[in-house]
């Protein structure tokens, strides 16, 4: 091989390794080796109590929850009534009769006399189904019913979210119990149980509402107004007939003084007019 041909292949040779090191040079820095995975973010709960959907949560469950669950509908129901009765003490023990008839209790009650008369107030909470029978028998116990009123709402939507945002939040407890498990330093562990309080208290809020709600659907409230028939004319008393007829001749002997004290000031007016008019007067009868 003479000299010229050994340059040339030389030259090729280091041309070669030229563009090899260019290629190698060209890939991106960090790509010699997978880079290692990262963990999954841990799901926050959100302001409102619900998770978010960008830290690793998914509220899917929701459309499936009032989809797949058939929840009876929740109904509350309040009335109230405003009877004339003949005798408010036995009228109250009365509806006091038709709550325990219908499964219900008496939640309030109490009785109060004035110069009007005697009245009642007294509240009742009963099964929802039997609703219409108590109002039927409350009408039986009085003489006539001057005001009614009753009103529904229905809570089975409000119902149906809350029980939808509680199997989410339940779900998420049990994710943060396995984080618990898989924690390997003592801030990690605290973290992880002080969300685990959180998710906590905001279970037991959804649970305490969705127990009222339940309570107030199943036992409808009457609020009953006791007035008795012949209150209106008020009750006799010969005392306060005695002080009434006083007070009518003070108010007469104040309104005369006054009628007297306005002729006396202004006498100084019509007396001079009155005495002109009778001498006018017999002089025309002197003249006749």
């Amino acid at each position: 091989m003479n000299k010229r041909a050994y340059l040339l292949i030389t030259f090729i040779i280091i041309i070669i390794g030229l563009v090899l090191n260019s290629a190698c040079s060209s890939l991106p820095a960090g790509q010699e080796s997978l880079p290692a995975p990262m963990p999954p973010p841990m799901a926050e709960p959100a302001s409102d109590g619900s998770m978010s959907r960008d830290k690793g949560y998914s509220d899917d469950g929701i459309d499936s929850m009032s989809s797949d669950v058939d929840v009876e509908r929740l109904i509350i129901r309040n009335g109230r009534l405003t009877l004339e009765v003949e005798e408010v003490g036995e009228a109250m023990d009365k509806v006091t009769d038709i709550a325990a008839i219908t499964g219900g209790y008496v939640v309030s009650s109490y009785k109060y006399e004035n110069e009007e008369g005697v009245s009642g107030e007294i509240s009742i909470r009963i099964p929802s189904e039997r609703f219409d029978e108590a109002f039927d028998r409350l009408h039986q116990i009085a003489e006539t019913v001057p005001y009614e009123h009753t009103d529904s709402r229905d809570v089975t939507e409000e119902y149906v979210d809350l029980q939808a945002r509680l199997n989410n939040l339940e779900a998420t407890e049990l994710q943060y119990l396995e984080l618990m498990k898989k924690a390997e330093t003592v801030d990690e562990m605290l973290q992880v149980q002080r969300e685990i309080s959180n998710v906590r208290g905001w279970i037991e809020q959804l649970q305490g509402r969705m127990n009222y709600l339940e309570r107030v659907t199943e036992m409808a409230l009457i609020d009953v107004s006791l007035n008795e028939s012949g209150s209106l004319a008020g009750p006799w008393s010969l005392l306060d007939t005695i002080k009434s007829a006083a007070q009518g001749v003070i108010t007469f002997a104040r309104g005369l003084l006054t009628v007297t004290i306005w002729i006396g000031l202004f006498s100084w007016i019509w007396i001079p007019i009155l005495i002109i008019w009778r001498q006018r007067r017999k002089k025309s009868r002197d003249s006749i």
